[in-house]
């Protein structure tokens, strides 16, 4: 299981800096293995570039200013120890800890996200021990690997009740970027966002910050362009069976007008409660060059028949195979639910999804201009 929880093992690019950043660092860190407190960024590869260093007398005390080229999430590093800091644009932080188990029995005081994010940072990496530990078992004896994925399955749920209750409990904080690693970006998109969102409300000015909801954003463009009905691209034409079942009409023949692709059913209440919405938007607009086309979703002719006639249907455009959600075209289109909509343009290029009612009017108000 990867995981991307080495703080700053996210990517740092090279660009103008922002405003310079002053620390004020001191404390005591008693057993040290050294006396030298490196304050660091880890880039990629596992690269790290180094600011300043900071001697520890004898008994481990020590008191520092440095300034720092920006405002960004950065390290202490002693020994093999790492200690995450945010720092912002003034910082006054003091660490209390014991040198020979740093990352276990350790104090940060003036900074509550640092604090936050080292606690977490704890949880992490037992977790990470834990499984790369029974990886190991498994590796060395096959016979035990049904038993340790039945204790790991556990072990997992109780490490997501720790993910969650360190998010519930860092809301909008800066601390927030250690769940990161931990969340799928394209497993678990919605959830990203919302960490990635509260990040950068709390962090704005934070360089990594940038770059992280930059490369968020990177993601969310290809994701949405990789989808069929990807606002800008041309909607999938099909052909199918109209009313009498004998005659089919494409997509494609309706080219050169606006189009709202309608999926809906007889016996859908949603859809037939909306109709009336759409045939309202219908006799507004067609005109000006828009038109329907409904996809119905229905296995009873008769049925759909007597609903298109019943909510006075007006346009000409209904299609179906009466194959109901195993229909063609709903499967072309992944509908999921219905009343569902698509409106297109002219060139058949996909404007937005799931209009309804007000949202419809004012999609065509602003391409008709009234």
């Amino acid at each position: 299981m990867k995981y991307i929880i080495t703080l700053l093992h996210f990517l740092i690019v090279n660009t103008a800096l922002t405003q310079n950043a002053e620390l004020n660092i001191a404390g005591s860190i008693f057993n040290s293995p050294t006396d030298t407190l490196y304050i660091s960024q880890v880039f990629e590869q596992g690269k790290y570039k180094t600011y300043d260093t900071i001697l520890l007398d004898e008994k481990g005390n020590f008191n520092s200013k440095i300034i720092l080229p920006k405002e960004d999430y950065y390290i202490a590093k002693l020994g093999d120890s790492e200690i995450h800091l945010v720092i912002r644009e003034k910082n006054d932080i003091k660490i209390y800890g014991d040198g020979r188990k740093l990352n276990e029995f350790c104090n940060i005081l003036g900074s509550d996200e640092s604090n936050s994010m080292n606690k977490f940072d704890k949880v992490i990496k037992r977790w990470q021990a834990k499984n790369d530990s029974v990886m190991l078992v498994i590796s060395q004896d096959k016979e035990k690997e049904k038993e340790i994925n039945d204790y790991m399955t556990k072990e997992f749920s109780k490490f997501q009740n720790e993910l969650r209750s360190f998010i519930g409990s860092n809301q909008n904080s800066a601390a927030l970027v250690m769940a990161l690693g931990s969340i799928s970006m394209e497993k678990n998109t919605d959830s990203y966002e919302s960490i990635i969102n509260q990040i950068n409300k709390a962090f704005p000015n934070g360089y990594t910050v940038k770059q992280l909801v930059k490369q968020f954003q990177e993601f969310k463009v290809k994701l949405e362009a990789s989808k069929p009905l990807a606002i800008g691209k041309i909607a999938p034409d099909f052909e199918e069976l109209m009313l009498d079942q004998k005659t089919t009409m494409k997509l494609s023949d309706l080219r050169g007008q606006v189009v709202l692709i309608d999926f809906w059913a007889s016996w859908c209440g949603p859809c037939r409660r909306e109709n009336p919405n759409v045939v309202k938007t219908y006799e507004k607009y067609k005109k000006d060059g828009f038109t329907i086309m409904s996809v119905s979703l229905d296995k009873d002719l008769k049925k759909w028949k007597q609903a298109i006639e019943l909510d006075n249907l007006s346009w000409p455009n209904h299609v179906s195979d009466l194959g109901g959600w195993q229909s063609k075209v709903s499967r072309l289109y992944q509908v999921g639910s219905v009343p569902f909509t698509v409106l297109i343009d002219q060139e058949g290029k996909i404007l937005k999804t799931n209009l309804r009612g007000p949202a419809l009017e004012f999609e065509l108000e602003q391409i008709f201009g009234h």
